[in-house]
């Protein structure tokens, strides 16, 4: 933001240091050193965005005060001490030209800085302060022109070494969990346009233990018109599909429903609807219990449109009698089709999923006759599914997955518009700490992790 920026500058400003000057002119021998900056008035400051060059940070009519300890021999007087000056008219107009780095991260390619300083006053004291005065055009001519040659190595040292090692700690590829990983490395380098900069990340989701396999993106590329709030976040229906995909080659889309985590009405109903294919197997098998096992048969599939965003799964239910001691019997196979609404929310840096059963059904693919026999099945499987299942895929979705943002920073006034393909997240940055705390936390964290 720019009063972030504003501020971040005044503190980099802040810490100009400047050789010591000497000189002579006549009968005049000078020295000035140990100039400190006690104050900077940044009046006029704007962060905008340069079409096709960079982001634009510009600095109008300011000024800086300052002090100095002179020393001057005039004849055979000698005098010493402190005088105060300032620097008035400071003009100081930056581009940050921005690209993506060999990891797919973003960084401050080159700096284009132009400072000046209009004029530069300062008020002597002592006992040759009126001669001083004579001086004074000759000292003030000198130190502006040493202290404008400070300001752009300052704004350069500032984006190139400062700001870079603050995107660095940014992510481009992480581990979301023990299965799967997260990609959102840059494309490109970002576009920058009179009204935005746009950014095209990767936003893929892998499986660890097979980073090379990843599904190809054939989703729609999502359109950003929107313009009121500080970030826009557009997700493609790839997006999840991918992480649904890498999960399912993960293996974790299976499930047993079993002794207490089997409904006993659903039992019931299980044992009644088997009852006799189970007595012509083997009439010991009656007594034992039953038991589902479900298993996704292909990744689940995510369509986006404007009413919302809902998750296609087909799997297979396996009916289980389960002999101890003995391998379970299996009494039926059965397909499960499925349809989740899922409502995205993001909180923080996390972007979280809820999921909500809307449709459900079960068919057998042997024959007509047994489909019709499942009928009863529908509705106890269902509710099985909304107690049972729901639960424990919300309580993992809803843990969420990281959006890259620097530590101290945070999305806040989040809102999720549902488009044909894609939806987008509107969002406003609050910073949690100033740029200056963010950049001496990362190098703080570095020199502990080098103890």
């Amino acid at each position: 933001s720019p009063s972030s920026t504003q501020k971040f500058v005044a503190e980099e400003l802040s810490n100009i240091t400047m050789p010591e000057m000497k000189g002579n002119e006549g009968r005049f021998q000078y020295t000035i050193r140990e100039v400190k900056i006690h104050e900077l008035n940044l009046t006029h400051a704007d962060l905008a965005f340069q079409p096709g060059l960079g982001l634009l940070f510009e600095i109008q009519n300011s000024s800086i005060s300052l002090s100095f300890q002179r020393r001057i021999l005039y004849w055979l007087f000698y005098d010493t001490g402190y005088t105060n000056a300032s620097a008035e008219g400071v003009n100081i107009q930056t581009v940050l030209h921005m690209n993506k780095d060999e990891a797919g991260r973003l960084k401050i390619s080159n700096i284009t800085c132009d400072a000046s300083i209009a004029k530069m006053k300062m008020k002597f004291t002592g006992t040759l302060g009126r001669v001083y005065d004579f001086l004074g055009t000759f000292l003030t001519t000198g130190m502006r022109y040493v202290l404008n040659k400070q300001i752009c190595p300052v704004m350069n040292h500032a984006a190139l070494v400062s700001v870079n090692s603050l995107l660095d700690t940014i992510p481009v590829r992480t581990e979301v969990d023990n299965y799967v990983g997260i990609d959102y490395s840059l494309l490109s380098d970002p576009v920058v346009t009179s009204r935005s900069l746009d950014m095209d990340f990767r936003g893929m989701f892998f499986e660890l233990a097979n980073e090379n396999e990843t599904l190809v993106n054939y989703a729609v590329n999502p359109i950003v018109k929107e313009h009121n709030r500080m970030v826009y976040l557009a997700l493609s229906e790839y997006f999840f599909d991918s992480g649904l995909y890498s999960y399912f080659k993960a293996g974790i889309f299976q499930m047993n429903i079993a002794n207490e985590n089997m409904p006993k009405d659903l039992e019931m109903i299980l044992r009644t609807t088997y009852f006799g294919a189970i007595f012509m197997m083997n009439p010991a098998l009656v007594e034992y219990p039953i038991s589902l096992k479900l298993e996704l048969t292909s990744a689940p599939k995510t369509t986006i449109k404007t009413s919302g965003a809902t998750v296609a799964v087909t799997a297979t239910v396996t009916v289980l009698v389960c002999p101890p001691g003995a391998p379970p019997v299996q009494l039926s196979k059965m397909t499960m089709e499925a349809k989740f609404l899922a409502k995205v929310s993001m909180k923080g840096k996390r972007l979280a999923v809820l999921t909500d059963l809307r449709r459900f059904k079960i068919f057998s693919n042997q024959s007509a006759l047994e489909s019709l026999a499942l009928i009863p099945l529908q509705g106890p499987l269902k509710t099985m599914l909304q107690i049972s299942v729901v639960p424990i895929i919300n309580n993992w979705t809803k843990r969420g997955v990281s959006i890259p943002l620097a530590d101290g920073l945070d999305f806040t006034e989040e809102v999720v518009e549902y488009h044909n393909g894609y939806l987008i997240i509107g969002a406003n940055l609050h910073f949690t700490k100033s740029l200056r705390e963010m950049i001496e936390g990362k190098l703080q964290t570095e020199d502990d992790n080098a103890i």
